[in-house]
């Protein structure tokens, strides 16, 4: 199970480098699908089964409290998303995407840099 937190960790490292590089390439995708039902469950679906799969391979980690941590902050995550309903999360998702013009990039930093610790924190 570990893998999958492994290829999670690497499309996440990949995907902070692109932001990084070209901001408009993962925005532009968000925004283009911001009133497809799919996005919002797989918003939910993914930080759920990311959140299960953290708290479960946590003792598999050099940082299992950590790894944990997270592991439940991302089925909170999952939850709140689910709950808000889709009128809010695109109210959310607009918001976050108006942001992208000051802190795209560092955006971009910050999910590289999280996708990096997971890899290093399982591997």
């Amino acid at each position: 199970m570990t893998v999958l937190i492994i290829a999670f960790a690497v499309l996440t490292l990949l995907a902070g480098i692109i932001i990084v590089i070209n901001p408009e390439v993962i925005f532009g995708f968000l925004r283009n699908h911001l009133d497809k039902l799919a996005l919002h469950i797989l918003a939910v679906l993914v930080r759920l089964a990311l959140g299960v799969l953290l708290i479960t391979q946590s003792s598999a980690s050099r940082f299992p409290f950590v790894i944990e941590i997270i592991g439940y902050l991302s089925i909170v995550a999952a939850i709140i998303l689910a709950v808000m309903g889709r009128r809010n999360f695109n109210r959310l998702m607009s918001w976050a995407l108006s942001l992208l013009k000051p802190f795209g990039r560092v955006g971009g930093v910050l999910a590289a840099a999280f996708g990096a610790f997971l890899i290093y924190a399982f591997v």
